[in-house]
């Protein structure tokens, strides 16, 4: 343990959290070929080979697996330690953040964010992801730093902020019918074609159900995973699309909008982390802009 370089745990978090030599060398801007030297030296500390073939990939050994949210928890709390020593100064860090998100929210207030890190933090990168499933295992093992969407309760020890409130709205083309109309009843609605939003393809929600006590049903003609492939579909069509009005403010340019004829409930939008971070300068301060961020940008 005298000899043990401690810069070992920061390449072992980066080879698990990516799985791969090459995803690892590009998180830590490395050669693969250093990388691939590094892996061996953790493979004769540890004793084991961290990574084996399985088919054309490699996947990580059950050693591997038990070391890895210890070495993501130990990294983190080493980098907060060290920041700690000194006054921490958000506009020199280096550093890159990897932040789950939904094409809605990096379109319309992904542009605010970077423009206030460009000022606040030039030196910092972000990385968005494609927010895909829910899921809680990506903040646990330090895949992703901020999950950003309708977080719901997806772990006891998960931290979540609310960012803003939306509500839904009803987007459709230019020359639609509905631009003309007085007013939109639920009927008038009701009687339009629609292409509704679903990771999960369904095609029932909180509409339908405020629509059914009216003694109304739409007819969706198309369900899309996106707000962003909705509104391609309705700018279009004659099918109407219902979407977050807030997380669809720059995807709806050029269309026309108008309140939904029925209430339905609002989304909360919130940031969530893993409490690993909650004490990290760095990530404490991409929380608060991220946030400040939202409040200006409407």
């Amino acid at each position: 343990m005298q000899t043990l370089d401690l810069n070992l745990l920061i390449a072992l978090d980066a080879l698990l959290t990516e799985g791969s030599v090459t995803g690892a060398a590009e998180r830590m801007n490395q050669s693969v070929p250093t990388m691939s030297r590094t892996l061996a030296r953790i493979r004769l500390v540890v004793g084991d080979p961290i990574f084996v073939r399985a088919g054309r990939v490699m996947a990580p050994t059950a050693r591997a697996e038990q070391l890895r949210d210890g070495t993501r928890t130990l990294v983190a709390q080493a980098q907060a330690l060290l920041q700690q020593g000194g006054e921490f100064d958000f506009h020199t860090l280096e550093r890159s953040f990897t932040i789950r998100a939904d094409d809605g929210f990096v379109s319309s207030f992904g542009p605010v964010l970077l423009r206030a890190l460009m000022k606040a933090a030039p030196r910092v990168q972000i990385r968005f992801r494609s927010q895909g499933l829910q899921d809680v295992e990506a903040l646990r093992a330090g895949l992703i730093d901020l999950d950003i969407g309708v977080i719901n309760d997806i772990g006891p020890e998960i931290v979540r902020q609310t960012l803003f409130k939306d509500r839904f709205i009803a987007a459709f083309r230019l020359g639609h019918a509905l631009e003309q109309a007085p007013e939109m009843t639920p009927q008038l609605f009701a009687d339009c074609g629609h292409v509704t939003v679903s990771r999960r393809g369904r095609t029932s929600g909180p509409l339908d159900e405020a629509l059914a006590e009216l003694g109304l049903s739409r007819r969706v003609a198309a369900v899309a995973p996106t707000f962003a492939e909705a509104l391609a579909i309705a700018r279009e069509t004659d099918l109407v699309a219902t979407v977050a009005e807030r997380l669809t403010q720059t995807a709806r340019h050029g269309m026309r909008s108008r309140d939904l004829p029925v209430e339905t409930p609002l989304v909360t939008i919130s940031q969530a982390w893993h409490p690993r971070y909650n004490a990290d300068p760095g990530h404490r301060a991409l929380r608060a802009l991220l946030k400040q961020s939202c409040e200006q940008a409407y």
